[in-house]
């Protein structure tokens, strides 16, 4: 063999790899592009759901749960800024609590997420560092490599961190796809401003401005929900209708304005007396329902007698620096056992009127009593 044939044989060889080595790159871009479209089509499907639902409880659900399986991702926390309490409050208004949630963290000021982007409020992305990201990565004991850390803000403001995390070391590093993840930090910020807003307006529509619990609107609305539970589950459900004694002569000898202060101040201590999962509403008038969820008849008489207790024993303070004393009468009802496919409007409607005529029983009897 010459040397001619022998340095083109060698050429022919290094084009051949040369070649192999562009088809295998070719491949991995092919690849690449693919996988990118899927994931594409999986973030598009995800906005969509979140563009379409309009309570907090369900959207921090989907947050936490759809960006973590359609980006697989390892794990998923929301950081959200509630220095005015308004955010819990919400949850709570929706019967559920940051508590049930171990990837949402509630900061009560802005110190420390100001302080992680800085002035330019861009995404942090890189290696995992506990000391200065460990509070923002707790649940589940799951240690991330490479985090992604995008700051929400709306109108200029920052609101919060959506947290993504991998054990994959270099799944997110500096100025990577940067585009992408800031606009899935702004379909969160849109979709939790939008949820909070719909949700303050629904919490409007439901609670009475003088007490600020819930309204006869609520009530009506949670008694059938949860008569059809107690119904399906085969739990207890009771009914506490309670009614300040002698309210008219308050009015008439306070004034409507200590009147109403009597009201709120009641209100507060009953709802003080509950758990996260009863509900209580103003009734109308001088009057308050409550429902005691799975509470069977003896319990509810023992917590209605401790709502009465607490207002006989403690005289509402006034305004002026005086007091005023005033004592409840209160109704109790529980629901009997029945039957699958009872009607859960004849049953609510019952369960009211037992708890209507036991209140009526206890004013009957000279009032400051609790009746069932």
């Amino acid at each position: 063999m010459t040397r001619i044939d022998f340095r083109r044989r060698a050429m022919t060889s290094d084009l051949q790899q040369e070649n192999q080595e562009l088809r295998r790159k070719l491949a991995e871009l092919m690849e690449r592009a693919r996988y990118n479209e899927r994931v594409l089509a999986r973030f598009q499907k995800v906005e969509l759901r979140l563009i379409g639902i309009v309570s907090f409880k369900e959207l921090i659900e989907a947050i936490l749960e759809d960006y973590r399986e359609a980006f697989e991702l390892d794990v998923v926390s929301l950081s959200l800024i509630d220095a005015d309490y308004d955010l819990r409050r919400t949850l709570m208004d929706a019967e559920a609590s940051p508590d049930e949630f171990p990837g949402l963290i509630m900061f009560d000021q802005d110190v420390f997420l100001s302080s992680l982007f800085g002035r330019s409020t861009q995404p942090v992305l890189g290696m995992y560092d506990p000391e200065r990201h460990g509070c923002l990565f707790t649940q589940g004991g799951l240690r991330p490599s490479s985090i992604a850390i995008l700051p929400l803000t709306r109108w200029g403001q920052l609101v919060g961190s959506l947290n993504l995390g991998s054990v994959r070391p270099d799944r997110f590093v500096p100025g990577m796809a940067t585009n992408f993840i800031e606009w899935l930090a702004a379909v969160a910020s849109v979709c939790l401003e939008n949820v909070a807003n719909n949700e303050r307006l629904k919490h409007i529509g439901l609670t009475d401005a003088l007490t600020g619990v819930h309204n006869r609107r609520y009530f009506d609305q949670r008694l059938r929900e949860e008569v059809d539970r107690a119904l399906r589950k085969g739990s207890a459900l009771s009914c506490l209708l309670v009614d300040v004694d002698h309210f008219k002569q308050v009015n008439d000898k306070h004034g409507h304005l200590i009147g109403d202060v009597v009201l709120r101040e009641v209100a507060e201590q009953i709802k003080d007396q509950l758990r996260l999962s009863d509900a209580m509403a103003r009734y109308g008038g001088e009057e308050f329902a409550v429902l005691l969820v799975q509470t069977d008849a003896e319990t509810a008489n023992a917590i209605a007698e401790r709502i009465r207790e607490s207002i006989a024993s403690n005289p509402i303070k006034l305004p002026d620096s005086g007091t005023l004393s005033v004592t409840l009468s209160i109704g109790v009802s529980t629901t009997k056992e029945e039957v699958r496919g009872a009607d859960i409007d004849a049953k609510a409607r019952d369960l009211v009127d037992r708890a209507d005529h036991a209140l009526y029983a206890a004013k009957r009897a000279g009032r400051n009593r609790v009746v069932s």
